[in-house]
């Protein structure tokens, strides 16, 4: 008797539409999209499950829990531009200012992108659990790359450590301010606003007006 293929893994809780993802692939997704639109504690397992067509049993194979998932989906808001952050540091050009001003650009093009708000998991009161340990690591890991390129630039040179610090947590915190431009709805397209905020960081990061402009506008043709 002829016999016919069956594909290969967990079984579906229906029948959907082939996406092209992988089964945790298509979990992260589905997790993502119900975290942000019904909140994490309002949203289930189950929920997500069927959310990504299988059942809950089967999501267990990929991810032992809720909170696995919601670890998941915060560090990968950080390790792009963490990853970007250690491959600028290493770089001798261009100046320290243009490249402060390039992860500036690009942190926040990641966090304004992508089909859901994922930095808003960071307000989440349960981010702050211990269980999330990893994330936090990787962001203080990025918040120290910030210091270290705010240190080099001419300004910074200039500062004592705790006011430097400070000044580094500044920039930083100007980044991740798309994600509440992002959830009320407001501001340009993505590439303006990345830029707006890395025009912004040159100043917070002590460049007068004219020279946080002339290097902007160079580290856009870089």
């Amino acid at each position: 008797m002829p016999t016919t293929k069956r594909r290969v893994g967990r079984p579906r809780a229906d029948r959907r539409p082939e996406t092209g993802l992988t089964p945790r692939e298509e979990l992260l997704q589905a997790a993502s999209e119900l975290f942000v639109s019904r909140g994490y504690a309002a949203t289930s397992t189950r929920a997500i499950a069927e959310r990504a067509g299988m059942r809950q049993a089967s999501m267990y194979h990929y991810f032992g829990s809720k909170e696995d998932l919601l670890a998941a989906l915060l560090e990968s808001t950080v390790a792009p531009s963490l990853d970007m952050a250690t491959a600028i540091l290493a770089r001798g050009e261009p100046s320290a200012e243009a490249r402060l001003w390039l992860l500036c650009r690009a942190d926040a093009a990641l966090l304004a992108s992508g089909p859901y708000n994922l930095g808003a998991l960071y307000l989440l009161p349960e981010a702050g659990d211990a269980r999330f340990a990893g994330f936090h690591r990787m962001r203080t890991a990025l918040k120290d790359a910030y210091r270290l390129l705010l240190a080099a630039t001419g300004p910074g040179a200039a500062l004592g450590e705790e006011e430097l610090v400070t000044r580094a947590g500044l920039v930083f915190g100007l980044v991740e301010s798309v994600i509440l431009a992002r959830r009320e709805g407001v501001g340009p397209s993505v590439p303006a606003l990345s830029e707006a905020v890395a025009d912004g960081a040159l100043r917070l990061a002590g460049l007068a007006p004219g020279e946080a402009a002339r290097i902007g506008a160079a580290a856009r043709e870089s």
